[in-house]
């Protein structure tokens, strides 16, 4: 049998463009020859290989650790002599059982007739596993704070199976980064590399202890930068097999240097489902400089919740696109109270670092040292304010307690917003420290539909503030039917932008 180029040409046609080797391998399994070439005009598809890692990995795999800890443990007797044979009874049927045959007394621990029983005892045992790498070469390593939270004992097993008891130099639980150290001397440490050069595509390796199983090497390649969970940092996601045990395990480049710290997995089993976070190193290193230096990080605060600016929203009150970062409740007497803030402004640019999403914030301004004093522009009205902050420290804030309500005056019929709404109660007005707005008494569509509920305060219809329900109806009234209003509401301590599109 032999395939003329006709005959080829009409496989090309059926299944598109194939290389000429598939097209042998298919005459060779019929059993026949090719007669034609491949016309000269068919241009050579180049041939890309996977990166032998090998070299990487004996550079980099003996300044990776396996971390073990051990906790302790509050440990119940167990039944043996000595001990009483009726507590399994009283586990069950309450402290006063009395045994069968004894004489109901004082109450006291054990069979009544016998000696007490020693109260429970406490006991090490293994807490968990996962990996680490030295920073430096008198033995400073990195890790996960998970990883040594809780932690009674931490000992560090290098690749050549020597073990050392480690001790926790400083932890910050908000980016999950530790620092331990143990007594030794020139160790081999990893170079830190820069995670900001990093680009989708590119391979990255992980070396850990997976399960357990100390020195093993995953290779995969970055998936995403700068991916946002909510958490305080930008993780970098990558398609690395990432198991329990790899977590403080470093991310490595082909230049053999770090540029994360594998941290996190998005799985449905608990096991590697193709995606892995891991923590910049460039994030890790000024978390490091702290730790080292106070055994703690120091962040900065403004004192301000926020949220994000949706098109709608942006659109809505003039601005040229969705971006930084909507202040829904400033902090009394907080930083940004003290500097003119207000609820409702978009913070644009904070110490001449343009705010592009609302969770680049909290991240720009702990990084900011306390005490300095920082312009921060904001969109207010329609225009661009600049407003002096002096940055205070990060510490936990108590939560507001519920809003004081008292019965309010009768409320308007229902606009064309589908809102009926009544003056703010002189209460709810001192509580939330407001001068006018309205409150909503009743919610129909659009409104509704909007996600305006009974209780919300309405304080800015677009750019103007609201001040009495007369004030505004008007302001309704004169709203064109097929644009989306801006609505500033307060619920709750919190406000936001809510769009609303005016009925017909």
């Amino acid at each position: 049998m032999s395939l003329s180029y006709r005959t080829n040409r009409k496989i090309k046609l059926a299944i598109g463009s194939v290389s000429t080797g598939l097209v042998l391998a298919f005459a060779s399994l019929a059993g026949g020859t090719v007669q034609a070439q491949t016309p000269a005009a068919t241009a050579a598809v180049p041939v890309l290989s996977v990166p032998d890692f090998s070299a990487v990995v004996e550079k980099t795999e003996g300044s990776v650790v396996n971390i073990r800890t051990t906790e302790t443990i509050e440990a119940r007797p167990s039944m043996g002599p000595g001990t009483d044979p009726y507590d399994m009874f009283r586990w069950f049927f309450g402290p006063d059982f009395v045994p069968p045959g004894a004489t109901p007394g004082p109450r006291q621990r054990g069979n009544p007739g016998t000696p007490s029983v020693p109260g429970p005892k406490e006991r090490t045992v293994p807490r968990g596993v996962g990996s680490g790498f030295i920073i430096s070469a008198d033995g400073y390593i990195l890790t996960n704070n998970h990883v040594v939270s809780g932690a009674n004992g931490i000992f560090v097993t290098m690749t050549d199976g020597k073990e050392h008891k480690a001790k926790v130099i400083g932890t910050d639980p908000r980016t999950d980064v530790a620092l331990i150290k143990i007594e030794a001397k020139n160790l081999t440490p990893l170079p830190i590399g820069d995670s900001r050069s990093l680009k989708k595509g590119q391979w990255v390796l992980a070396i850990g202890s997976p399960f357990g199983l100390d020195s093993t090497v995953t290779a995969g390649i970055v998936s995403a930068i700068n991916r946002d969970t909510g958490d305080y940092l930008p993780f970098i996601q990558t398609d690395v097999a990432v198991n329990p045990g790899n977590s403080g395990g470093p991310l490595i480049n082909l230049a053999g240097q770090v540029v994360g710290i594998n941290s996190q997995i998005i799985s449905q089993s608990g096991g590697f489902m193709g995606i892995s976070l891991s923590i910049p190193i460039d994030e890790v290193m000024r978390v490091v400089a702290q730790l080292k230096e106070h055994g703690k990080v120091t962040r900065g605060r403004i004192g301000v919740q926020i949220g994000p600016v949706s098109s709608e929203v942006a659109k809505a009150i003039g601005l040229s696109k969705a971006q930084g970062a909507m202040v829904s409740n400033v902090e009394e007497g907080g930083p940004a109270a003290s500097a003119g803030v207000q609820s409702g402004d978009v913070i644009l640019k904070f110490n001449d670092t343009d705010i592009k999403h609302w969770s680049d914030l909290p991240r720009i301004v702990g990084a900011t040292k306390p005490d300095s004093n920082i312009d921060m522009q904001v969109w207010r009205r329609g225009k661009t304010v600049t407003l002096k902050v002096k940055v205070g420290e990060m510490k936990p804030t108590p939560a507001d307690g519920a809003q004081d309500q008292e019965p309010a005056p009768k409320a308007t019929p229902a606009d064309a917003l589908g809102l009926k709404v009544t003056a703010v109660p002189d209460l709810v007005r001192a509580k939330e420290k407001i001068k006018g707005g309205v409150q909503v008494t009743a919610v129909e569509d659009p409104a509704a539909t909007a996600g305006l509920v009974p209780g919300d305060i309405v304080l800015v219809v677009n750019q103007t503030d609201v001040t009495d329900p007369e004030q505004f109806a008007k302001l309704v009234s004169r709203l064109p039917k097929s644009q989306a209003a801006a609505l500033l509401v307060l619920r709750e301590g919190q406000t936001q932008w809510v769009p609303v599109t005016p009925g017909k």
